[in-house]
């Protein structure tokens, strides 16, 4: 039932379940879908033992957009795929039950990142490098090849907006997310500036691409290029924001969280007049690679790109 459920009441058709049942109107149950869901987004009718599973792994899980994105590339190219989402707190026991669920690839995102390393038997030499998986295939004989597409998203994000090289940027974060930033950032000539909740994890990631660690109680006095959300603190439901005003003093601010599209961080650097970047770009770059790195085929943006954005929109209203 609920979240843990939600994968279960789609993939049940393609493991020969003559029925699935979805709300027409209300929910009777938590987790249950409703019709036009099962149909549009998960194309339910068209599920069969082919089929090929991807999914999103993650806790929390329910805020991802991912099955919209990927669903939507899937029905664009007319592949044989569906995308659902996992709620996954014991990574272990999840990836021991994979092979019999016909998964093909995966997403990771918090807290599994950095986790999962340990459960693959390859991994890209970049990925290796920063030491956190966002993407993973499933090879012959099930073997977990891992990638991260993060590195894209956060460059192709922020090279639209800035000079890179010799520009001083802040990662606010030390965790999987904020290692691709800090490796993507460094290789591209910037200066990087980490601060986090837990110091030592920082400083690690700091020696790790000649970066510095600073103060939180010093950024009111610093200033940035950029600065970077690399925590989920601001993701919907919760909402929030990981810094205050009087520490955005910046040009550009950058949230890596997509949804909500305009958090209350980057409504705090409007309001000082700051151009921002919506965690949405960061989300849609990474995901087209994604989805270019499961199938062999060019990822259909644009049809990604409206789908997302009118998910989010509808949400605002």
């Amino acid at each position: 039932m609920g979240e843990f459920g939600f994968a279960g009441r789609v993939l049940s058709l393609r493991m020969g379940s003559a029925l699935a049942y979805a709300a027409v109107e209300q929910a009777t149950a938590p987790g249950q879908l409703s019709l036009s869901v099962m149909a549009d987004l998960y194309r339910a009718e068209r599920i069969t033992r082919r089929t090929r599973v991807y999914g999103v792994i993650g806790d929390p899980i329910g805020h991802s957009l991912s099955p919209v994105l990927h669903n939507t590339a899937f029905r664009a190219r007319k592949f044989d795929a569906v995308f659902v989402p996992f709620l996954v707190r014991n990574l272990r026991e999840f990836l021991g039950a994979m092979k019999s669920l016909g998964v093909a690839g995966l997403s990771v995102t918090i807290p599994h990142k950095e986790a999962i390393l340990r459960f693959l038997d390859d991994c890209d030499p970049l990925a290796a490098q920063i030491g956190a998986v966002n993407t993973v295939v499933v090879r012959g004989g099930g073997r977990l090849y891992g990638y991260n597409t993060d590195y894209v998203g956060v460059l192709r994000s922020l090279e639209r907006r800035m000079r890179l090289a010799g520009s001083r940027v802040l990662l606010f974060g030390a965790g999987g997310a904020a290692r691709a930033a800090a490796f993507a950032l460094a290789q591209a000539g910037s200066n990087i500036c980490l601060c986090a909740r837990r110091p030592e994890r920082a400083r690690a990631l700091a020696r790790a691409v000649g970066g510095q660690v600073v103060a939180r109680a010093g950024l009111a006095h610093e200033f940035f290029d950029a600065i970077v959300n690399c925590t989920p603190v601001g993701m919907h439901p919760r909402g929030g924001s990981p810094l205050s005003s009087a520490e955005l003093n910046c040009r550009i601010v950058m949230d890596m969280v997509y949804r909500p599209r305009e958090t209350e961080l980057l409504r705090l650097a409007r309001r000082k007049g700051i151009e921002v970047i919506s965690g949405v770009e960061m989300f849609l770059a990474q995901g087209f690679a994604q989805y270019e790195i499961w199938t062999g085929e060019r990822a259909p943006e644009s049809a990604m790109r409206r789908a997302v954005l009118s998910a989010l929109a509808r949400e605002e209203k």
